[in-house]
């Protein structure tokens, strides 16, 4: 049990020092799921990949102002959220950045322990979830990919816990009716 806690313990107090082998630590256990939630925002590969890279510039920046440590992966996020919707905004809300997604991209590994879920069907949910509003996409992305709880969401996304019910609600109601209309 004493090892399960000693791995999950993020070297955020010396990444704050200074340390390069801390934020290369923070930096490779963040790079993909931060990517992933924001290319599922954006859905424009380069913006994504500058969206990250100013994520953990402002974060080095700013660590300091950081209070909890265990909330760093929340607070990386709440960044990169509050970044996405910058851009959003400068884009403007007419202009959508939608790009094809190569549906052979994603693989799984099936074991007899996983669930198995075919390609197909990932990209058919990801097709019905980038039709969701971005507030409704974001609380989905992050609560049901990233594992985020509500009260994380509301830090992340700076908005009240029952904004943030309500989103997570009206999303997956659309998202059923979505599925239903596309049977």
């Amino acid at each position: 049990m004493q090892v399960a806690a000693e791995c999950e313990k993020l070297p955020v107090d010396e990444a704050r020092a200074g340390s390069s082998e801390a934020w290369d630590l923070l930096f490779h256990r963040y790079q993909l799921p931060l990517y992933a939630y924001v290319y599922e925002l954006v859905h424009h590969e380069q913006a994504s990949l500058d969206i990250v890279q100013e994520t953990f510039i402002n974060a080095a920046r700013h660590l300091a102002s950081l209070r909890e440590d265990s909330k760093f992966g929340s607070w990386l996020f709440g960044i990169a959220h509050q970044k996405c919707i910058g851009r959003w905004r400068r884009m403007g809300r007419e202009e959508r950045w939608l790009e094809e997604r190569p549906v052979d991209t994603v693989t799984f590994q099936e074991g007899p322990d996983e669930q198995r879920i075919r390609p197909e069907e990932e990209a058919e949910f990801m097709n019905l979830l980038a039709q969701l509003p971005v507030a409704q996409r974001s609380v989905v992305l992050l609560h049901f990919l990233e594992g985020f709880t509500l009260e994380e969401l509301a830090d992340i996304t700076r908005t009240p816990l029952g904004t943030v019910k309500s989103r997570l609600h009206y999303a997956k109601r659309a998202l059923r009716k979505l599925m239903v209309n596309t049977q």
